[in-house]
């Protein structure tokens, strides 16, 4: 396949970027709230909506990108990737600054991404997690800061035990990840220092 049979970027590639951006901090800063984007980006498959948008907003040169066997497995998504951000692919989950996970079922373990250093908690994996669906399905009670009090997040999960798995960054904090959880054009935000519980 040529570059000219790639999926597009950002049919606007500013606005396109400070949109998603924008979508993404509030994202982070209102944990659990679930932000749409709307901008136009081509999207090749088996990506969704908004982990296209994601990569093409959150990527460059300097950020290495892990993508799991459902994302890598005709190599587009990885070619494109390439092409349109220049993100470095790497085989080691814990040497990545984003992972792409398109088969939540075959998740690795958590510890296999990097958690950061008590020096750098910064330098740890930021997972994009591609769920069957926001907004509907099981119920979650999230709390924490960004938080009053707390809110109830309905989502369609694999792995069904993710935000148990997350559990580990209460013990690990300020080192953790960092996940978005993706749905089409929907994402939601689940930074390291939101504790989750399951329950209507």
């Amino acid at each position: 396949m040529t570059t000219t049979e790639l999926a597009t970027g950002f049919a606007d590639k500013v606005l396109g970027a400070q949109s998603t951006f924008r979508a993404v901090m509030e994202a982070m800063a209102r944990p659990g709230r679930i932000q749409r984007i709307s901008t136009s980006a081509g999207t090749p498959a088996p990506l969704m909506h908004a982990s296209a948008a994601l990569a093409l907003t959150l990527l460059d040169h300097d950020t290495p990108i892990w993508l799991d066997d459902a994302i890598v497995a005709d190599g587009t998504v990885a070619r494109w990737l390439k092409f349109h951000t220049g993100a470095p692919l790497t085989d080691d989950p814990s040497a990545a600054a984003f992972a792409l996970i398109g088969n939540g079922a075959a998740l690795l373990p958590l510890e296999r991404f990097a958690l950061g250093t008590p020096e750098y908690p910064d330098r740890s994996t930021t997972l994009i997690v591609q769920v069957q669906a926001l907004g509907t399905g099981d119920s979650f009670r999230l709390h924490g800061p960004g938080i009053d009090g707390e809110t109830l997040l309905q989502a369609v999960l694999q792995p069904a035990d993710l935000f148990g798995r997350l559990n580990i960054n209460a013990a690990l904090f300020p080192r953790g990840i960092d996940v978005v959880l993706v749905s089409g054009d929907q994402m939601v935000a689940i930074p390291r220092t939101t504790r989750l519980s399951q329950g209507s």
